[in-house]
């Protein structure tokens, strides 16, 4: 649905966006991640036809969106980080006007507007003038113009920026439900929404793709060791002998008390050595049963962290 070729973006000799290739799939819900100046928001620009690349290309549906914008943006729908809304107009006119510029025609705008405010659910304050509606409502009716004209592509840059928690949530949950039959690309600094809502992450960082994966497999590919979190009812101090004398564990620590001799603990082992079978038959000898084991994946901020230090490291080296 959406590919991404070569593309390079260049100002004077500050190379902000440089050489990166991905593609988004159809119905697919991709996370864009990037620190400050990685070249994130030059690259969703030119996504969007806001400005143009210095060499490579971007297709949207197949169609090229410098060639032939006027084509390629009909599949886009754009929701900015700072929604383009008109505080004196109502909700009606505000989405009326934004069918007007998109060319809906009036007999397939009607249908599709009662759906888009059911769906993102604003059906109630369409009578409302937009400044006097609540930061998430804005932002709802920001995406709600991002819809109009059914684009098969939704663009949204920090959707839930100055969100309070509820409305967060609820943004998290529409985006997910909008993915059902949109393919989204979805640019935030809040990492806990990626792993929330995206199925797929790309990382950019000075201008470069560091990592294009799940962030299950990047957990994998990344991590130099296994973590995981185990409780186990008996004293503490036998317990963490038997564990801490275990071939492999590299690091050990009481994470919580449960209930009396209860606790949980934090195991992370060598990579390659499995624990698992020598922990439960040393303390099965001892009586010391496992009440609960799960395995611990890096972070993504962990993620985020490691690889865009290392890619700074390799630039600057």
């Amino acid at each position: 649905m959406v590919e991404i070729q070569n593309l390079t973006k260049e100002y004077g000799k500050i190379r902000a966006v440089d050489n990166i290739s991905f593609t988004v799939e159809k119905g697919e819900i991709l996370g864009f991640l990037g620190p400050n100046g990685a070249g994130k928001s030059t690259t969703m620009n030119i996504l969007t036809g806001y400005i143009s690349s210095t060499s490579g290309t971007v297709k949207i549906a197949g169609k090229d969106i410098l060639e032939n914008p006027s084509e390629a943006k009909k599949h886009i729908g754009y929701l900015p980080e700072q929604p383009p809304l008109y505080m004196d107009m109502t909700v009606n006119e505000y989405l009326d006007f934004c069918a007007n510029l998109k060319s809906v025609s009036s007999k397939e705008w009607k249908s599709q507007k009662k759906d888009i405010m059911e769906l993102v659910k604003i059906t109630h304050v369409s009578h409302r003038l937009i400044k006097n509606l609540s930061k998430g409502y804005k932002q709802r009716v920001g995406l709600a113009q991002a819809l109009v004209g059914t684009p098969d592509v939704l663009i949204l840059d920090e959707p839930t920026v100055g969100l309070d928690p509820k409305q967060i949530i609820e943004i998290r949950k529409l985006i997910k439900a909008l993915g059902k039959n949109h393919t989204i690309i979805l640019s935030t600094h809040i990492l806990p929404e990626v792993s929330a809502v995206c199925d797929r992450v790309v990382i950019i960082n000075k201008g470069r793709i560091a990592a294009i994966d799940t962030p299950e497999n990047l957990s994998k590919m990344l991590a130099d060791f296994s973590r995981f979190s185990v409780t186990i009812a008996g004293p503490q101090n036998k317990v963490k002998d038997i564990l801490s004398n275990l071939y492999g564990v590299k690091y050990l620590e009481v994470s919580n008390k449960m209930n009396d001799d209860e606790y949980s603990y934090i195991i992370e082992a060598d990579k390659d050595v499995d624990v698992r079978k020598p922990m439960f038959n040393q303390l099965a000898q001892n009586g010391f049963p496992i009440l609960e084991l799960k395995s611990l994946n890096l972070s993504l901020e962990e993620i985020f962290i490691q690889l865009t230090t290392t890619e700074a490291k390799e630039v600057a080296e």
